[in-house]
């Protein structure tokens, strides 16, 4: 990135696009009253619950609760980031974002154009070697594993001779210069001098970027010798651990069926794909990584995990569990028996018991407490304390509190021990006792639907400017209880205060949160509350916030006045008992 997309850039397309008329070059849209309908593009539904507004230039979908302006639609259904988003639309509206801010949807260039080309050039030339004379052994070895002509061609798969110059003086007669091959990994440097071809009598997978461009490769024998496969090494187009195998294939049925299955290798992939599976990626035999995940992220939040049978793909995937639930993704897990692959699996079972296994996946849960319970004696005190001391960390990864609890819950019952044991043994009890309780309550109030009064005066106050000017002399953004809330209230008094537009479309391009952004687009979807009320409205609202506020904060303090009186704080107690003293009164 060199340089952060300006403000009034950003306004500048807000202001050029209809949001109506990009949204329907990708769904049908039927006109509603002043806004238009459609089934939401972003999750399963019978009923139309899309909206958009041509007036507010923003969507939101009743049922899942997607929303946003243009950018955060486009960034949504096409899965890319927001420069990407904000790049693509300023090239429609015509507007010029200059050359030291462009990043994310222009072609690469310099170095990096060279070094895609020189792989571009490098996987064809692996892929028309396959179909000489010289590769007749390695495609038939693929015929013997499954994998029919179609499918070479459909991952253009190639090969490697057993030569040690000849993608040297392929890429030469291309102009391609030997720095630029050792540089895209293609070569390897002699210590005498010169070079020599990375990948010798190998069948070669190309590996290709979300886009589709070549960007690494993999190498496997034709046998049974040692290394089974060479990969390319990291460079400025390839970064291992952060890209996923196939995905440039499977990312919309990812995304259509909202669900990921990720396998190890290559084979893995192709088995599974060409029968049928393709929402399928694989994490190129490396152990999964946070980039890995969040990649998958961007299409689902789903994963099934299908790694090997044995116990280093059991390790395997217990590390990825962790980073699933770093991730807030929900994550099941498929057990293959001992000695299998899902390649193999494939192979020796058919599709369609593969696909059984993959329905019938486990939680998370089940999964880690079998595997550990494999290892240790759950009914002796040593077994108990390792599978704690393995478990204990995964619960503690979830980011919700009641998840949390309820897991601690299911430790307990597992291994027959009391909850209370496990929440001290996890550094919960006791003195943090308290907070972690009072943080699964406010949790659970967090997800509860926001108070009504709120999200009117949400409403109210993208009608008019007047109304913000209002509120502010009557109003704090900590008078509203929740944070989201407060947040878009602090937004819209700071541009007020700027004499900034309050335009839902631009305010969403600085909430920055999906939360934040879900509720104002459904506050502005509200019904509209005519001049005759809306004054008494308003009033009666602000009237209600306080008193709400009031009541919060007398019982916020009655729970503290309890606490000291329970640890014998006296000097806090007499300072507790005079601020809801003088609580009283104000109220």
């Amino acid at each position: 990135m060199k340089g952060r997309i300006p403000d009034h850039i950003v306004e500048a397309v807000l202001s050029r696009v209809n949001i109506v008329e990009v949204i329907s070059e990708f769904i049908p849209l039927k006109r509603a009253g002043r806004n238009f309908r459609a089934l939401c593009p972003f999750h399963q539904e019978k009923t139309p619950s899309f909206m958009v507004s041509t007036d507010k230039q923003i969507y939101h979908c009743f049922g899942c609760g997607a929303g946003g302006n243009v950018f955060n639609f486009l960034m949504q259904f096409e899965r890319i980031e927001f420069p990407e988003a904000v790049e693509a639309l300023a090239k429609k509206a015509g507007v010029v974002i200059p050359e030291n801010l462009s990043f994310g949807a222009k072609e690469p260039s310099g170095i990096t154009v060279q070094l895609q080309k020189a792989s571009e050039a490098a996987a064809s030339f692996y892929e028309n070697n396959l179909s000489t004379p010289v590769g007749t052994h390695a495609r038939e070895y693929l015929l013997k594993r499954g994998i029919p002509q179609e499918a070479i061609k459909t991952f253009k798969i190639g090969f490697a001779a057993e030569k040690w110059d000849a993608l040297i003086n392929h890429l030469r007669s291309k102009g391609v210069s030997l720095s630029l091959m050792e540089k895209a990994g293609l070569v390897v440097p002699k210590e005498g001098g010169g070079y020599y071809d990375r990948f010798r009598n190998r069948i070669i997978f190309p590996i290709f970027d979300v886009k589709a461009r070549a960007i690494g490769f993999g190498a496997r024998v034709l046998d049974t010798s040692l290394p089974k496969y060479i990969n390319s090494p990291e460079t400025p187009l390839y970064i291992k651990g952060k890209n996923l195998y196939g995905l440039w294939l499977s990312k919309d049925a990812i995304r259509d069926l909202d669900a990921a299955v990720v396998v190890e290798g290559y084979l893995d992939f192709i088995s599974a794909f060409q029968a049928g599976v393709r929402n399928v990626v694989a994490s190129s035999g490396t152990a999964l990584t946070a980039e890995q995940a969040r990649l998958i992220k961007r299409y689902t939040h789903n994963v099934v995990m299908v790694y090997d049978g044995d116990a280093s793909g059991q390790i395997a995937t217990i590390r990825a569990l962790d980073i699933f639930v770093e991730e807030d993704m929900q994550v099941r897990v498929v057990s293959l028996p001992q000695g299998y692959d899902p390649d193999l699996f494939i192979r020796k079972n058919g599709i369609a018991r593969f696909q059984a296994l993959i329905a019938d996946a486990q939680p998370l849960f089940d999964y880690k407490m079998s595997v550990l319970k494999s290892r240790y004696n759950s009914d002796d005190i040593e077994g108990k304390e390792k599978i704690c001391s393995e478990m204990l960390p995964t619960i503690q990864k979830f980011r919700r509190p009641v998840v949390k609890s309820e897991y601690f819950k299911k430790l307990a019952q597992e291994l027959k021990v009391k909850e209370e044991a496990l929440l001290q043994e996890a550094g919960l009890f006791h003195a943090a006792g308290k907070e972690y309780l009072r943080a699964t309550s406010t949790s659970l109030g967090t997800q509860k639907s926001i108070h009504p009064i709120e999200k009117f005066l949400i409403k109210l106050m993208l009608e008019e400017d007047t109304i913000i000017a209002e509120l502010k002399d009557k109003l704090e953004p900590d008078d509203f209880q929740d944070e989201r809330t407060a947040k878009i209230v602090a937004l819209m008094f700071d541009c007020v205060a700027q004499g900034k537009g309050i335009e839902p479309s631009k305010l969403l391009t600085h909430l920055g949160d999906t939360e934040s952004t879900r509720l104002l687009c459904e506050s502005t979807f509200l019904p509209d509350i005519s001049g005759e009320k809306r004054d008494k409205i308003l009033t009666d609202c602000v009237q209600r916030l306080k008193a709400k506020k009031l009541s919060c904060k007398r019982q916020r303090l009655q729970e503290e006045i309890k606490d000291a009186q329970e640890s014998g704080d006296e000097e806090r107690l007499h300072t507790l008992i005079a601020e809801l003293d003088e609580l009283i009164k104000t109220r």
